[in-house]
């Protein structure tokens, strides 16, 4: 394995995984929460890696030719994170977030690993950041130069997910108030309802 390409990979995929977005504000609640941070974690390590392989594999050029599906894409992830956005908006009112003792008992594991795919594979930019744009910058190395790039960019994928669900627990002592909560329910809408009107009137490129 190349150290090289494995290094530039890792530099790489941090910088593209560390950046604010609605999957990592929906990773840090249910890491606040403690709901399921184990099944949240691994679905977004899996789908990201699997993204970052088929990139690196040559799959991107594929999801250029294919502008329509971005664009599908785009319409259906600013549906969703206005929804989600509407939702945080009604918790902060209502007050109903907070920790829960039961841990990975609140909510539906079901229904939050659906979620958590939808922040994952309905944002068309994951689609240009992973498979795109990561796919282009494995093809400056040869062979297993490659792959190991691909190994980096996964790595810090692995690190940071995990890092940022289980991590969240150092805040825990802020959010026992109540009103912690109501004032992270409304950011969390705020920056939803952006992300929304960002997929929505900007086209995809």
């Amino acid at each position: 394995m190349s150290p090289t390409a494995y290094l530039a990979g890792l530099a790489a995929g941090a910088g593209l995984i560390i950046a604010i977005g609605a999957q990592n504000a929906f990773v840090l609640r249910q890491g606040l929460q403690r709901a399921h941070v184990g099944s949240v974690v691994l679905v977004c390590i899996v789908a990201d890696i699997s993204l970052i392989l088929l990139g690196v594999a040559g799959m991107g050029l594929a999801v250029q030719q294919h502008p329509g599906l971005l664009q599908w894409l785009r319409y259906v992830g600013a549906a969703f994170l206005a929804a989600y956005g509407l939702f945080a908006l009604r918790r902060a009112w209502r007050g109903e977030s907070g920790l829960q003792p039961a841990g990975d008992g609140v909510g539906n594991r079901g229904r939050i690993v659906l979620a958590c795919l939808g922040f994952t594979l309905l944002n068309p930019h994951v689609y240009l950041d992973t498979v795109v744009l990561l796919g282009s910058l494995s093809t400056h190395y040869d062979g297993g130069g490659r792959w190991a790039f691909a190994a980096g960019a996964s790595t810090a994928s692995v690190v940071w997910f995990v890092s940022l669900g289980y991590g969240a627990r150092a805040l825990l002592p802020i959010f026992r108030s109540p009103i912690a909560w109501r004032v992270f329910d409304v950011a969390v809408a705020a920056f939803m309802l952006t992300l929304a009107a960002v997929l929505l009137f900007q086209p995809v490129t």
